[in-house]
């Protein structure tokens, strides 16, 4: 009997912790609504393909300059397997069972190799990140593991050549 107790009250102190961490979750996304805002669509037109899709993991997105202020609103906060694929008009994220992120052009403020990001944490630039501004004005970073690292100085070089506005020939 006494150890049916204990085993009971283990199991309600976990079930109390899960729904403590689910509120926080909430309270965290109504925090940062304000500052995230809507995102921007996918446009119908996105331009020619600049970069080669390639494979990976999102890891999620966080608040600029910190890299596990993950970000708790709508799906943002949550990893997927993902393609990532540059345009000449900006970044197409396309996560499986989530939303498609677009990433305008415009919007890039840099693309770099991260050690880690939102929690996660890989070898020495094991990991693509994008800080971009969303419409509200807000920064944001968002994490990409690509299956094939290979691909990166390409991205890394690209981000330069579009920030700076050299993308008209």
């Amino acid at each position: 009997m006494e150890r049916t107790l204990w085993v009971l009250g283990l199991l309600a102190l976990f079930v109390l912790c899960l729904w403590l961490m689910y509120r926080a979750w909430g309270k965290r996304a109504a925090r940062q609504q304000a500052l995230i805002g809507e995102l921007p669509p996918v446009p119908a037109e996105l331009g020619a393909q600049v970069l080669e899709p390639t494979t990976g993991l999102y890891l999620g997105s966080t608040m600029a300059p910190s890299w596990q202020d993950r970000i708790a609103v709508g799906d943002l906060g949550f990893r997927a397997t993902a393609e990532l694929t540059r345009f000449e008009r900006g970044i197409l994220l396309e996560r499986d069972g989530a939303a498609p992120v677009w990433i305008p052009a415009e919007s890039v403020v840099a693309v770099r190799t991260e050690r880690g990001h939102a929690g996660k944490v890989m070898t020495q630039n094991g990991v693509l990140v994008i800080r971009w501004t969303l419409p509200t004005g807000t920064e944001i970073d968002t994490g990409f593991r690509g299956d094939d690292k290979t691909v990166y100085p390409a991205w890394t070089a690209d981000a330069t050549r579009v920030t700076t506005g050299d993308d008209e020939e």
